[in-house]
């Protein structure tokens, strides 16, 4: 797929960004991001308890997959970088500009993710410190009262992020009191044209079903209502790998999703399998495998 180099891109940053997009995608045009933002969006319920490794409750499990295995990017928060980045510098990094967590109920109040840290604040850190800069990620709550607020940093994220010369990622999230079904395709392919219209370079979405089950075709109104934006589909809870990458595999050859974002069912894992399961989904995802292919991968 062709580079698309948003028009706010200034021309002295359209080779930036055409490297940084190439490199990203792998030339796909598709994303495969590590999701590593769950410490502060589901507290410590993703990183302890039965099924899950001791060694995911330490946070530099991530940095240690995120630097061995095949990615697009590893999304996570600043200070989490400011940690470990100076020993994992290699790591392409999407900065995660705003996280809250889900102690307090949706149905108790309506969900606000202030922007945590500046733009230019973490560009000149990546240029101090020698990190490897990717982009930046912002949650929306679309529906919660407090859209407006996020609606208009999502907007100044996205324009700095590409006077950068840098991608642009967007959650795009319903969340609320009026929100009666967050999984519901009409709405979801709302929220992947409300991405396009901040200028976002890729949308993670949730997966759209219907009575409760998936249908890859569910995704086409949201692919083609996100024009040129890439939607991203969640990962969502840990479940079987190979009806993961099923899943995975229809999402983007029959609901033309253009990647995916994901965390539990990676991280929820032991290093060795971790890194296996993120090659498989790269594999897919950039590297235009077949779910055959994958498998095989998985299975080393």
């Amino acid at each position: 797929m062709k580079s698309i180099i948003p028009t706010d891109v200034p021309p002295k940053k359209h080779g930036e960004f055409h490297a940084i997009f190439e490199e990203a995608t792998n030339g796909s045009g598709r994303l495969m991001l590590f999701a590593g933002d769950q410490k502060v969006e589901h507290l410590n319920n993703d990183f302890y308890g039965p099924d899950i490794p001791a060694e995911d409750n330490d946070p530099e499990h991530l940095f240690k997959i995120a630097s061995r295995a095949k990615i697009s990017v590893f999304a996570t928060q600043f200070g989490l970088i400011s940690r470990y980045g100076g020993d994992y510098k290699e790591i392409p990094y999407l900065v995660k500009l705003n996280s809250k967590t889900n102690i307090i109920p949706y149905s108790a109040h309506d969900p606000y993710s202030q922007q945590w840290i500046e733009v230019e604040d973490v560009l000149e850190f990546a240029r101090y410190s020698g990190i490897k800069l990717m982009g930046f990620g912002y949650t929306v709550y679309l529906g919660s009262r407090y859209e407006h607020a996020m609606l208009r940093e999502a907007a100044n994220i996205v324009h700095q992020a590409h006077r950068a010369g840098k991608l642009a990622v967007l959650w795009m999230y319903p969340k609320g009191n009026f929100i009666k079904d967050e999984h519901d395709p009409h709405l979801i392919a709302g929220a992947a044209g409300v991405a396009a219209c901040l200028g976002a370079d890729f949308a993670k979405v949730k997966v759209p079903y219907k009575d409760g089950k998936f249908d890859p075709t569910l995704l086409l109104e949201a692919t083609q209502a996100a024009g040129n934006c890439g939607v991203l589909c969640e990962g969502g809870k840990k479940i079987d790998e190979r009806a993961f990458l099923q899943e995975l595999y229809e999402q983007i050859h029959i609901g033309k999703t253009r990647g995916n974002g994901t965390g539990r069912n990676i991280h929820q894992r032991p290093l060795t399998e971790a890194i296996k399961m993120a090659n498989a989904i790269y594999a897919i995802t950039c590297e235009n495998k077949s779910l055959k292919e994958a498998i095989k991968i998985l299975e080393g």
